[in-house]
């Protein structure tokens, strides 16, 4: 009922769990005649999936099996991407920073771990994700929290991309009429009105071929961009849009990834019925490779209409190297003590995890990202790789500049991993790198980073400074030419930067001769191997050269639209408004050219 009784009766809607509008109305009087509205939304759905980036998953162990025992334990979680107080997320910091390289090897090992569906997840509905009311407040939010589950929004980060989900699906599916969007500059000019028989209802609707204005894209990225044109408005305006996520074990290969990916897809397709003929993706940073290679699996590219890529790191980022040899501690003191203040922590699990070596720069890469130049700035080495990153970098058993160290990966209390085993994993990625080279779903529309407040690694310079030379060292220093030929067991580093050319740890005397003064300890050596800090414009992590590379590198012209953007780093990107309105501008590009759904004529 309403307090106005000449306002039209109009009975609440909810979506059950197939996504099917649900109308519901308790019985009146039967003196009350006037009818009751079922608002209906579009027939067709066409879902967005959203395909987070590396460690943007919630990760849970693999129960053990257990002997004699019919069903197994349910695992706990191991990486956990909840908000937490204050939005910042504590449970990361309790459980990981001080953990030792053993333990992370230990725990985040990719055959031991899966993806967490229990994640947070928002208390409040929104778009599609409407449930009826229940008895109870509580009967109610549960109702809603398992809707989101469902959705797969327990499966990814919180803190990263909740607010950027929910943005989404009350763009997408609060309002199904075109010419309501507050999205749009939409004038009276571009109205008409159309009578509609029997009776004088009449409807207003947007005139065919017109360009409209999005003014949330500012003019630096609508001068880049083709405008949206009135018919695809329409076109956007016959479909539900849920918005779903697929979390996805990143330890693992993106190959895995993607297959599961492929499964999500299809399931959702199924529980959409005839109606829902395609999905859409957007993916941010390494979920983008795992799209990309979804959409080359049987039958898979045409299930999607098209893909959003964000700050993807196309053909890989140096800062992958860089965090194996000396670790995040210098780049950020406090995300580095929960991913690995130094070299050591970092290898032990990435050298295990096929998923994380597929971020390193990939034979598209500009080759020559790696060099070591002399006290003078002077170049003191080929600048490498010449060819192959795989076998002149990765997989260098004889330079101290190779990816990492073999020692490194038996760490102390852990499950130690010989070299054999990271050989392979270094030859899955190569594998994984050729298999997508170039390869974009048709229609694929990318935005990366470019600003220099977020600088980003787009190659890695090794710096030699002279040492500590306490009481004097024996021998001559050698010169650079020797140092860049020196080979693992002849430098000395403990996964930090600088790494030691010579020398050893030596103990400084009080002044004085104070007993009671503490006793300080220097480093000497001939050289000390200094890994510069950031050297081109990026996000923070992806650098200009691979976010820009998928309109370069793709076959067939794949990529239909790639822009710059400013004003963002890698992780909260999708947290920009100037990337959200990007995507939706995508989106609206793709949903035109998408599969008409069954229910259309």
């Amino acid at each position: 009922m309403t307090d106005n009784p000449s306002a039209p009766r109009i009975a609440p809607m909810a979506y059950n769990a197939r996504g099917n509008p649900v109308h519901t109305w308790a019985l009146t009087p039967s003196h009350i005649t006037d009818p009751v509205l079922c608002m209906l939304p579009p027939e067709g759905v066409l879902p967005v999936i959203f395909v987070p980036g590396i460690m943007g998953s919630n990760l849970k162990s693999k129960p053990e099996e257990q002997e004699g025992r019919e069903r197994r334990e349910e695992g706990v979680p191991i990486w956990r991407l909840d908000a937490g107080f204050m939005g910042k997320n504590m449970w990361l910091a309790k459980n990981w920073i001080f953990k030792t390289a053993g333990e992370r090897q230990k725990v985040l090992h990719p055959d031991r771990a899966e993806v967490d569906k229990k994640g947070a997840v928002p208390t409040r509905p929104v778009g599609t994700v409407l449930t009826p009311p229940g008895p109870d407040q509580k009967s109610t939010l549960l109702a809603l929290t398992n809707r989101y589950q469902e959705r797969g929004w327990g499966e990814v980060s919180e803190t990263s991309y909740h607010a950027f989900l929910l943005w989404l699906e009350e763009t997408l599916n609060s309002e199904f009429l075109p010419q309501r969007w507050p999205q749009f500059d939409i004038r009276p000019e571009h109205l008409h009105t159309v009578a509609v028989e029997p009776g004088p209802t009449h409807i207003t609707r947007l005139k065919p071929a017109l360009n409209i204005g999005m003014p949330g894209l500012g003019a630096t990225l609508a001068s880049q961009l083709p405008p949206i044109v009135s018919d695809e408005l329409v076109a956007r305006g016959g479909y539900r849009m849920p918005v779903h996520a697929c979390g996805y074990n990143w330890l693992d290969s993106n190959k895995v990834a993607a297959s599961r990916l492929a499964e999500r897809i299809d399931e959702l397709m199924r529980q959409y019925g005839r109606n829902c003929q395609q999905v859409i993706l957007v993916t941010h940073s390494m979920g983008g490779l795992v799209a990309r290679r979804c959409a080359q699996l049987p039958g898979m590219a045409d299930k999607i209409a098209g893909v959003v890529h964000g700050v993807m790191p196309a053909t890989g980022a140096p800062v992958a190297y860089r965090r194996c040899k000396v670790g995040m501690k210098d780049e950020d003191p406090i995300a580095g003590a929960v991913i690995g203040p130094t070299g050591q922590e970092v290898t032990a699990v990435f050298a295990q995890a096929p998923g994380a070596l597929q971020l390193l720069p990939n034979q598209d890469y500009t080759p020559g990202w790696l060099r070591l130049v002399d006290d003078q700035g002077l170049s003191a080495m080929p600048r490498q790789p010449v060819k192959d990153p795989y076998e002149e970098i990765y997989l260098r058993r004889d330079r101290w500049w190779g990816l990492l160290r073999e020692e490194w990966l038996a760490p102390k209390d852990g499950d130690s991993i010989t070299w054999e085993i990271f050989a392979d994993n270094i030859k899955k990625a190569k594998k994984f790198h050729q298999s997508i080279s170039g390869s974009y779903h048709p229609q694929t529309y990318v935005y990366y980073g470019s600003e220099d407040k977020h600088p980003s690694f787009e190659s890695i310079t090794w710096k030699m400074t002279r040492g500590a030379t306490v009481n004097g060292l024996h021998g001559s220093r050698p010169d650079s030419y020797t140092v860049s030929n020196l080979q693992m067991h002849q430098v000395r580093d403990d996964g930090r930067s600088p790494v030691y050319v010579g020398g050893h740890e030596q103990s400084i005397p009080p002044l004085r001769g104070d007993p009671d003064a503490p006793v300080k300890t220097v480093q000497t050596s001939y050289w000390e191997l200094h890994c510069k800090m950031q050297d081109g414009s990026g996000d923070g992590t992806v650098p200009v050269s691979s976010g820009s590379a998928p309109i370069k590198q793709a076959r067939n012209g794949g990529v239909r639209q790639q822009i710059k953007a400013p004003g963002f780093d890698h992780e909260a990107s999708y947290t920009n408004p100037l990337t959200q309105q990007f995507t939706l501008y995508s989106i609206i590009k793709i949903a035109a050219k998408a599969k008409e759904p069954l229910c259309v004529g």
